[in-house]
């Protein structure tokens, strides 16, 4: 592994700001399958804080303007991501991308509350909505031996502080209206990290077949409610 891969640059931006993990339930990581992580999202910390966790790089879907900032750009891509296209493709190359690189047994990391807890000041342990793209993703993807793996970032101690006015992010980003807005993109940082790692729910060929008839919203909606629902449990369990 050279030095500098994602997996290295995550562990020296953990050392850097003196960020302390702790991993819980790591026995749950399917070993040999190709791997759909889903997790909650605050801080531009998330992608290395689950490639530590996981011990392993992770090809993340990141939003548009994070391609095209100075110096966000070049983190992105030493981490591995992949940034979104900005036009109305998006979704269909996403697919693309994400399952060639399924294909070929490398993690792909989606964070499915999108970019509002991002750019919004949020509670700890708090989690949005989830987003059913990730679903759609899993049970359209002709990948054998697929898991889902719900992981929660429990955060126990960080600081809160603002990184740049949100109207800046327009300038890289017009089609984004939540940077059409006052205030400030919020910066958490990590001090202290819980990390715990849920069920993973295998996509099987039953799965397949009824998201292709009558059953779709069903088994996408029990895929989605699966992964918020342990991501909730665990960032209550990583609380105390």
């Amino acid at each position: 592994m050279s030095v500098n891969s994602p997996l290295n640059i995550s562990h020296w931006l953990l050392a850097a700001l003196s960020t302390k993990m702790f991993r819980y339930y790591e026995d749950r990581i399917p070993q040999d399958a190709s791997v759909l992580v889903v997790s909650n999202h605050r801080s531009f910390m998330d992608a290395p804080i689950l490639m530590a966790a996981l011990s392993s790089p992770i090809r993340f879907a990141c939003h548009h303007y994070m391609g095209q900032v100075p110096i966000m750009r070049e983190i992105v891509a030493g981490l591995g991501c992949f940034p979104l296209e900005a036009n109305q493709q998006r979704q269909q190359r996403f697919f693309k991308q994400a399952q060639l690189l399924l294909k070929s047994k490398q993690l792909v990391g989606v964070f499915p509350e999108g970019t509002e807890p991002m750019v919004k000041f949020t509670q700890p342990n708090s989690v949005g909505e989830f987003q059913r793209g990730f679903a759609h993703l899993a049970l359209r993807a002709n990948v054998k031996d697929l898991a889902i793996l719900p992981v929660a970032i429990a955060s126990i101690e960080e600081i809160n502080t603002s990184a740049v006015p949100l109207k800046l992010l327009n300038l890289f980003d017009p089609s984004e209206p939540l940077f059409d807005q006052p205030g400030w993109h919020p910066l958490v940082i990590y001090n202290r990290v819980a990390v715990l790692i849920g069920r993973p729910y295998w996509i099987t060929s039953q799965h397949q077949q009824l998201y292709q008839g009558k059953q779709a919203k069903t088994v996408v909606a029990e895929l989605t409610e699966h992964c918020q629902g342990e991501i909730t449990n665990l960032l209550r369990e990583g609380s105390y």
